[in-house]
């Protein structure tokens, strides 16, 4: 083990070698309300942080990363996120760019060794946060924390202008939404909950849920993708007493197709697929729940407490005596608590930063119409996205307004494949979505860098002939 100073030193000079830094290219914009950046990335988390770092790689400073969260604790890592582990190979290299010293194996192995490395089996949540800390930090990226966004405003001239939940508007002429898996949507309440129960008696497993106080409880667990087995473990562990996981298949997941896709080149070759098989195969892919790893299952499964409950839909939820009673097709139970591991719907109509581009955006149902009896709901509501993941306009009423904004989030999946919706397939999306944003930003002032081009004059060559040397 080398130690982090070293490691740190090692990645100053390697940016130096590939020439990262140097100055902008972009063409400053003034307004009248004040700055205008020519980026301004919505989220600090893995995805932000990431796309920050390849647009400066690409001399585009002039950014600003906003999230919603306290330093240090964008994203889900420390917050809902409850495995252990990440469910990814360790080997992949998502956010690294190509640079070794960035790479999170060489920040782990500056502290723990080659030996230590091979010792890992699947990369720890925490340390993963704590990698990006440091790739925040030694990039010095530029993340505002504790700044919400509320609304995107397009104000023309290629401008928007985002609101802020009680801070002054910002300006900038392209808008990345890299907000994670639920900034394509919301996570999804079934009615059947949200109307039989009061909302101290559940939590969705995206949201923060304190255990500790539910200890010597019985909670229910409906769903039966890989976090239902990470919250039971959770559980258990701070203190509650049983944990029932209820699926409604008749048998366990186990395939889990983004191995498949790591394999064979689908996250990165994917978007070169037609309309027709990429909706073939997300139908597919979405009709796998993600299965548990095995050590997740093992370590829920141990505990005397966890019971699975497999082709037990919940076919009814009514709230008795302050309890959750559950109506499956074997018989009712009660519960002290319910948690909803249901996953998320992709909409940009639900969400509010869009309430104003939302009716303008194409979504998948605009642009494709699939084979009769085969039309998906889940698929058709994503939006349906370009090359460079720029949302766009299902009129042309749409088409200023949308010019600019980039959704670098979940709901990307169906039109670009396992780009932002997964670390597996940020190491291909990335540099895709880099030079989305910054084709657009030279293709906006293309006239302008023409004119300039045209008439630059600044002599290079200041050689005489005939020399005057010789002449003397």
């Amino acid at each position: 083990m080398i130690g982090l100073p070293a490691l740190e030193a090692d990645l100053a000079r390697q940016l130096t070698l590939i020439g990262f830094g140097g100055a902008d290219w972009t063409r400053p914009r003034a307004h009248p309300d004040g700055h205008v950046y020519d980026v301004a990335i919505v989220g600090g988390g893995q995805s932000g942080l990431a796309a920050a770092f390849g647009l400066m790689r690409e001399r585009v400073s002039n950014i600003l990363v906003i999230d919603e969260s306290p330093a240090g604790l964008e994203g889900p890592w420390d917050s809902y996120a409850r495995m252990i582990t990440l469910r990814t190979p360790k080997m992949l290299n998502p956010i690294d760019f190509g640079v070794p010293a960035l790479t999170y194996r060489a920040w782990w192995e500056a502290q723990h060794g080659a030996a230590g490395w091979e010792a890992v089996d699947k990369i720890a949540r925490g340390d993963w946060m704590a990698y990006l800390r440091w790739y925040r930090r030694v990039l010095a990226l530029p993340v505002r924390n504790d700044t919400r966004l509320t609304l995107i405003e397009p104000v023309g001239d290629g401008l928007h202008r985002l609101h802020l939940d009680r801070q002054a508007p910002l300006l900038a002429r392209k808008v990345v939404l890299a907000t994670g898996i639920q900034g394509g949507g919301q996570w999804h309440t079934p009615a059947m909950i949200r109307e039989a129960l009061p909302r101290h008696l559940y939590a969705h497993t995206s949201e923060p849920i304190d255990y500790a106080a539910l200890a010597g409880k019985r909670i229910g667990i409906l769903g039966g993708g890989a976090s239902a087995f990470d919250n039971a473990h959770a559980a258990m562990r701070l203190g509650v007493a049983e944990a029932h996981v209820f699926i409604r298949r008749k048998s366990l997941p186990r395939i889990n197709p983004i191995r498949f896709m790591e394999r064979v080149g689908f996250t990165g070759r994917y978007p070169a697929l037609d309309d027709a098989t990429k909706y073939r195969v997300m139908a597919s892919f979405l009709g796998h729940n993600q299965p548990p790893t095995n050590d997740t299952f093992d370590r829920a499964a141990a505990w005397p407490g966890f019971a699975l409950h497999l082709g037990a839909p919940w076919l009814d939820v009514r709230q008795e005596d302050g309890q959750v009673c559950v109506t499956t097709p074997q018989r009712e139970q009660m519960f002290d608590f319910a948690v909803l591991s249901t996953g998320l719907i992709s909409d940009p109509g639900l969400r509010p930063e869009l309430a104003g581009l939302a009716p303008h955006i194409a979504r998948w149902a605009d642009r494709f119409t699939p084979p009769p009896g085969e039309r998906n709901a889940l698929i058709d509501a994503h939006p349906y996205l370009g090359p460079g993941f720029q949302l766009l306009p299902r009129d042309a009423a749409g088409e200023a307004a949308l010019h600019g904004v980039f959704a670098f989030n979940y709901s990307a999946l169906i039109s670009l494949g396992l780009s932002a919706s997964a670390l597996s397939g940020l190491q291909t999306a990335l540099p895709r979505l880099v030079r989305g944003v910054t084709d657009q930003l030279f293709l906006d002032d293309k006239d302008a860098l023409v004119a300039d081009l045209i008439a630059y004059d600044e002599a290079e060559f200041i050689g005489q002939w005939p020399r005057q040397e010789a002449a003397e």
